[in-house]
């Protein structure tokens, strides 16, 4: 009989950012809301929950299968969505709870951080700098320029390129589905953060383990970093 393969030990974290991070899912719903009611989409909070996790070009086409609107593009539309949403951010975004002491225990256990996020880099920045955090980022990654978000694991992929670690020896930190299933397809191990005021993510499953909040990523971390016995 062939060894069971060795799992490696893990030599980095990367997080997502809305929803994980910072409390930015209720200012994208915001600014979805008003960029697509403008436009004629009976868009409602419930509704926006079905496109939580997707790159916003997905967003606006999903929008625009269900509800066409005339002659306003889609990229012009997805433009008004992401400076909106930027603005909110900058203007009055929480970080989730117990962030800056979930990043001190990465630190703390000589993991290298990093971010893959589906959000363009006009949001990534505006969110690290409104938390105080982006120096403590070894690699930021945004799925925007890629030819697909996640739940396509490249933004995965390439974020752990940038430090330099296996996707098997990374653990992604996630909420959505659709980000549990780009973490997943990458080949890492994924630490689930779900939105406790939300439907669980039907990728639930796909998680190594589920925590109630960053406050428990402490503990989860150690049991996923102890060597093998």
């Amino acid at each position: 009989m062939s060894a069971a393969p060795v799992t490696p030990v893990p030599r980095a974290v990367v997080f997502d950012l809305d929803g994980v991070l910072i409390d930015s899912e209720p200012l994208w719903h915001e600014a979805e809301l008003e960029v697509f009611c403008a436009l004629g989409v009976p868009l409602t909070r419930a509704l926006c929950l079905e496109t939580t996790g997707l790159r916003v070009d997905a967003v606006v086409q999903h929008w625009y299968g269900l509800h066409p609107w005339p002659h306003a593009p889609h990229e012009r539309v997805a433009a008004d969505v992401v400076g909106r949403v930027a603005a909110l951010i900058r203007a009055r975004a929480q970080p989730m709870p117990h962030v800056h002491a979930a990043l001190d225990a990465v630190g703390a256990r000589g993991l290298a951080l990093g971010l893959a996020s589906s959000s363009p880099m006009l949001v990534i920045d505006a969110a690290l700098a409104r938390l105080g955090i982006a120096r403590r980022f070894s690699a930021v990654r945004s799925a925007e320029p890629l030819p697909h978000g996640k739940p396509d694991p490249q933004v995965y992929l390439l974020a752990c390129a940038d430090l330099g670690v296996a996707p098997a020896a990374a653990i992604a930190v996630e909420d959505s589905s659709s980000g549990l299933r780009a973490a997943h397809a990458a080949g890492m191990r994924v630490i689930a953060v779900p939105d406790p005021s939300a439907r669980p993510p039907d990728a639930l499953g796909l998680a190594d383990l589920v925590i109630a909040d960053l406050g428990e990523l402490a503990t989860a971390l150690d049991r996923l970093v102890a060597p093998p016995r």
